[in-house]
């Protein structure tokens, strides 16, 4: 008798039954299912429109490239790779990304140069900080067209600010419009003008992630600020340099406002002096109305970006692991 009370004493009154026990079968099981793919379902709305926005036209656009594609007559026979023969075979191509080239030299190095002294400045102690910080993204909002015609002023051949104070000094005047080394330096002081205070904040902030004890270690050892600037500061902003060199290059040669608007033709002057290979696939889309030439260079565009930012990778990570170990 003692045993059975025992027994029957541990036993429950009510047992579950079947429905409770799948029932709580099922809730662990959705509470496993949450944790493994909720944080797949947080970043799915960034890759969804990704692939409407970016792969899709990317991979259309190989598509286009690769058959007679007319504005108006649409899609035509295919023709393989005779679009990219004939690109390739075209003076204007080569004109082009020589331009772009140029172009996107005169105007990355001096920016991320002035990018980062500019953000050492604001690193410092100033009066009324926000305002310098604020007033540096300005010439970021402001729309390209209106920086076109701002410097078509100051760059204008015949009664450009730049010319005049040249003249009045007794120099010669610069065409701007007619010389192809000058109107690189005049487009590459547009963009300048709009990416360097972008670039800068972005310094800044790394900058001013850098713990102030290094700093204080530093003043101690008898540092002074422009030693530690380049032995302190300069050296932790690897990271960040390399990813505003690949954000730049990834820019600088996609250029097409700032040389788009460089004259009221928009054709790159008179001699394509400054037409960049965006320039020369918007005259081939839309001037020859042929879409599949212009998918064919807007592709070579595409692997010659990835072939360059690649580059540009491997050898700034290079150089950060060789500064690492010394």
């Amino acid at each position: 008798m003692a045993v059975t009370d025992r027994v029957r004493q541990r036993a429950p009154e009510n047992p579950p039954d079947s429905k409770s026990v799948k029932r709580i079968a099922l809730s662990h099981k959705v509470s496993r299912w949450d944790v493994k793919f909720s944080p797949y379902l947080y970043i799915s709305p960034f890759f969804l429109l990704f692939a409407v926005t970016g792969l899709f036209p990317l991979g259309y656009t190989a598509w286009v490239s690769l058959h007679n594609w007319n504005l108006i007559g649409g899609q035509g026979d295919f023709s393989g790779l005779e679009n990219y023969a004939f690109v390739l075979s075209q003076p204007f191509f080569w004109n082009a990304l020589g331009n772009t080239f140029s172009i996107f030299v005169l105007s990355s190095v001096p920016q991320i140069i002035l990018a980062i002294t500019i953000a050492a400045v604001l690193d410092a102690n100033l009066r009324a900080k926000t305002f310098w910080r604020m007033g540096v993204l300005v010439p970021f909002v402001v729309a390209p067209v209106a920086v076109g015609l701002i410097f078509n002023n100051l760059f204008a051949d015949q009664f450009g600010l730049i010319n005049e104070g040249l003249t009045a000094l007794g120099l010669d005047p610069v065409r701007w419009h007619s010389d192809s080394t000058v109107s690189h330096v005049a487009i590459a002081t547009m963009v300048n003008f709009r990416w360097v205070g972008y670039n800068a904040l972005i310094f800044l902030a790394a900058m001013q992630a850098i713990p102030r004890d290094v700093y204080e270690a530093a003043t101690i050892d008898g540092a002074g600020r422009l030693r530690q600037f380049f032995s302190v500061t300069v050296p932790m902003l690897r990271p960040t340099v390399i990813f505003v060199v690949i954000t730049s290059t990834i820019g600088g040669l996609q250029i097409f406002d700032e040389a788009r608007v460089f004259d009221q033709y928009g054709l790159g002057g008179a001699d394509r002096q400054w037409q960049t290979l965006t320039m020369y696939i918007w005259e081939l889309g839309w001037g020859q109305r042929n879409f599949g030439r212009a998918s064919a260079v807007a592709w070579l565009l595409f692997l010659l970006i990835v072939l360059i930012a690649l580059l540009n990778f491997f050898i700034t990570r290079r150089i950060a692991n060789q500064g690492g170990r010394k």
